[in-house]
């Protein structure tokens, strides 16, 4: 690394550091999200999030994912609300702009995590929710490929997917039982789980209303 890319590398640290410190200082004067896209993985949610994000009055989070209601939950309402933007800035778009506002986020492991519609139910009751669903074995096969990318995964794909039941049991189990369980193997190697899209709806339907969810098909979108 040259000392030009360690300056560049440093500015960013610092900017990145300074920002978040901002944000969390002013945590109680931002907004909770209007909408999140709950997934699924390999969906094309990125690319949604994206183009609702390029309309003037619908601004995004400080992160597309933020992971709060699954994996960093335990950091607090607070941490949360610091992801999104001020209430002033949500008055600057309505009465300056003459704009609607609308944020949110999009965190595609929310559609399967044993525990996300309680916690979002209890702190967001009345959010809409939008769930991308993409045809399960082209989204097994996209996941395999993102796994074997981040090194996650070693074995072929076809031994994946055989052995993807022996490598889940009791996960999804030991999930329920404790809330600070974080299974690596359910997060990583839950191929054709990830892809039994009814079971994860009707989990979000024991918490949330028909009309508060937004059901898409990914090849629609596409």
């Amino acid at each position: 690394m040259t000392t030009m890319d360690r300056a560049k590398s440093y500015l960013r640290t610092s900017l990145d550091t300074s920002s978040h410190l901002y944000r969390m200082a002013t945590n109680h004067v931002r907004l909770l999200p209007d909408f999140l896209i709950i997934g699924g993985q390999r969906c094309g949610t990125s690319s949604l999030y994206y183009y609702l994000t390029e309309h003037p009055g619908i601004i995004s989070a400080s992160t597309k994912e933020t992971h709060f209601f699954d994996e960093e939950f335990s950091k607090g309402i607070e941490w949360y609300r610091a992801q999104f933007p001020t209430t002033l800035y949500k008055n600057f778009i309505q009465k300056v702009r003459k704009q609607e506002f609308r944020t949110g986020e999009g965190t595609p492991y929310y559609i399967l995590y044993p525990h996300t519609p309680r916690r979002i139910s209890q702190i967001t009751p009345q959010i809409k929710l939008i769930a991308l669903l993409r045809n399960p074995v082209e989204r097994a096969y996209s996941q395999y490929w993102i796994e074997v990318k981040a090194r996650f995964e070693t074995w072929s794909f076809e031994d994946a997917i055989r052995g993807e039941k022996e490598r889940l049991a009791g996960e999804f189990e030991k999930m329920l039982q404790d809330e600070n369980y974080y299974s690596h193997s359910y997060r990583h190697f839950s191929y054709l789980e990830r892809g039994i899209y009814i079971d994860q709806l009707q989990r979000w339907m024991e918490y949330f209303p028909r009309e508060q969810l937004l059901v898409l098909r990914s090849e629609d979108m596409y």
